[in-house]
């Protein structure tokens, strides 16, 4: 669906479309979804759209929240709240389930609940489980309202590192050794998953790195330097995942590149690579998001490696069978191969972040990818596609 054909009735006038940015959410990375929202908010050309914020609370509640991004900033090193936008401490908003309604509705206890007007698009910027997995994507595709971003499969793809590295492998993409701990292997016998990660430190040697297999922005993640703190870093990662991760350490730079949906298909942006930061261990989520460690953009990188990371970009798009937007994280190895690490269908989306920022250098601006991003969603149907 275009901008431009938008369903109206005879006695309507020509409306815009509406656009419902939703943020917050359950994950660990709730404060960060703000973030993102905020700079979404501010970018989104009004002239052009009609805008709805909707804001999921931490409990899980759909909320209405005042359209004010300034609110929605890193302050004194912390990262806002939905609750302190929220505009009621009670009511809450309710999608349609009808995919031949895609009216929004407002309701609050005693009270009769109140139509809200239809949303025509919704801009998911939510990360982590419970809104970058799929699990969104599995709502709005039952409600038949057009997201941006990747549908159900490869939002949980690119949300579950272990089948995110299984799907790459089976394309031909190279991934480093690691190993998966799923919680009832850990409950069953903790030494025998140990043993894993000793044995995977006796493959590979230390520092390993223990994550969250489903989580982003470097939360819960520990490097681990020997067996020592073992323990404490997968108590660590389970605090935010009952399953874990745990992967070798790759020597190299570390090397990013977006890639962005086109009318045509998918293209890669200008790569940009991370330097090891100063004042961290590595680059973590305070490294990331608190003292904005800066890239390097464009990644000094010779034209062959630039081509070869793009192409490697896209193949990992397509091997999951994204939409709309990724950023792909690769290790660029002393012996000159590019090892993919992770993908992300919902990168941080700061004007500071990376993705925008490669993006930048290629000639679009922030507000030019969000509107194609936007454009991109009302083209697409829901539904098998």
């Amino acid at each position: 669906m275009s901008t431009e054909n938008l369903p109206q009735s005879p006695d309507q006038p020509q409306r815009k479309p509406r656009v419902a940015v939703v943020f917050g959410g359950r994950s660990s990375e709730h404060g960060i979804s703000m973030v993102t929202a905020g700079a979404v908010l501010r970018a989104i050309d009004r002239t052009k759209y009609d805008v709805l914020p909707i804001g999921i609370t931490q409990s899980g509640r759909w909320v209405l929240t005042a359209d004010e991004p300034e609110r929605m900033a890193i302050t004194e090193r912390r990262t806002p709240n939905v609750e302190q936008l929220a505009e009621s401490g009670e009511g809450g908003v309710v999608l349609p389930v009808d995919p031949a309604n895609r009216e929004v509705v407002y309701t609050e206890p005693g009270s009769v609940p109140k139509a809200l007007g239809e949303i025509d698009v919704v801009f998911p910027v939510l990360h982590g489980p419970y809104g970058e997995d799929g699990t969104l994507q599995g709502l709005l595709e039952l409600s038949g309202v057009p997201y941006v971003g990747s549908g159900v499969l490869a939002s949980a793809v690119g949300q579950d590192k272990e089948y995110m590295k299984r799907v790459f492998t089976s394309f031909g993409l190279k991934v480093g050794p690691y190993v998966v701990i799923r919680p009832r292997e850990w409950e069953q016998d903790e030494s025998a998953a140990r043993k894993k990660i000793i044995d995977l430190a006796g493959d590979h040697g230390w520092p390993l790195f223990v994550k969250p297999a489903r989580a982003g922005s470097s939360i819960g993640i520990t490097k681990v330097e020997d067996l020592s703190g073992l323990d404490d870093a997968i108590a660590e990662a389970q605090r935010h995942d009952p399953k874990i991760l745990v992967e070798a350490a790759l020597r190299g730079r570390e090397i990013e590149c977006g890639v962005l949906e086109f009318e045509d298909g998918p293209r890669a942006s200008v790569p940009a690579e991370i330097p090891p930061p100063d004042a961290h261990a590595y680059y973590d989520f305070e490294a990331k998001y608190i003292d904005s460690t800066p890239g390097i953009v464009p990644a000094p990188l010779t034209p062959e490696e630039t081509a070869d990371v793009q192409r490697l970009a896209v193949d990992a798009f397509e091997a999951a069978s994204c939409e709309g937007l990724v950023r792909a994280d690769f290790f660029l190895t002393e012996d000159g191969e590019f090892v993919i690490n992770e993908i992300n269908t919902m990168p941080g989306f700061t004007p500071i972040s990376m993705y925008p920022q490669m993006w930048q250098a290629g000639g679009i601006s922030y507000p030019e990818l969000v509107d194609r991003l936007i454009e991109a969603a009302l083209r697409r149907s829901t539904g098998l596609r």
